[in-house]
């Protein structure tokens, strides 16, 4: 059999012809999505300050404070669950002084960023 002179009459991919590519749409749980919100003043659970009646550098502060608050209680979890390791379990579970004084200090610096956001400036 020999081969047709002519061309197929079924369309032919072309991709300068193509439609362009969608993007996908951005998930608002994403790293930078988060960081964004983060940027605009959102508290610990990501959305903007409730509080409608505050000055937006106030509404900026309060969410500060709200995410400090929110790291300051996973941090004294994690003290807590390690001081109990200590206490009552193997010596081999235990994390050590120095990772026990690297969450102290964690606790003292978040406590001072919301102490520090909390202020009432004049």
């Amino acid at each position: 059999m020999n081969a047709s002179e002519f061309r197929s009459l079924h369309a032919q991919y072309d991709p300068a012809n193509a439609e362009p590519e969608r993007e996908p749409p951005i998930d608002p749980n994403a790293f930078v999505a988060t960081l964004r919100r983060i940027g605009t003043g959102a508290a610990s659970d990501g959305q903007p300050w409730p509080e409608r009646h505050q000055l937006p550098g106030r509404c900026l502060q309060l969410a500060d404070a709200d995410c400090a608050l929110a790291g300051l209680r996973v941090v004294a979890e994690l003290m807590l669950a390690a001081e109990r390791t200590r206490q009552n379990g193997a010596p081999e579970e235990y994390l050590g002084d120095r990772v026990m004084e690297g969450l102290k200090m964690a606790c003292v610096a978040l406590t001072a960023q919301v102490a520090e956001r909390l202020q009432v400036r004049e």
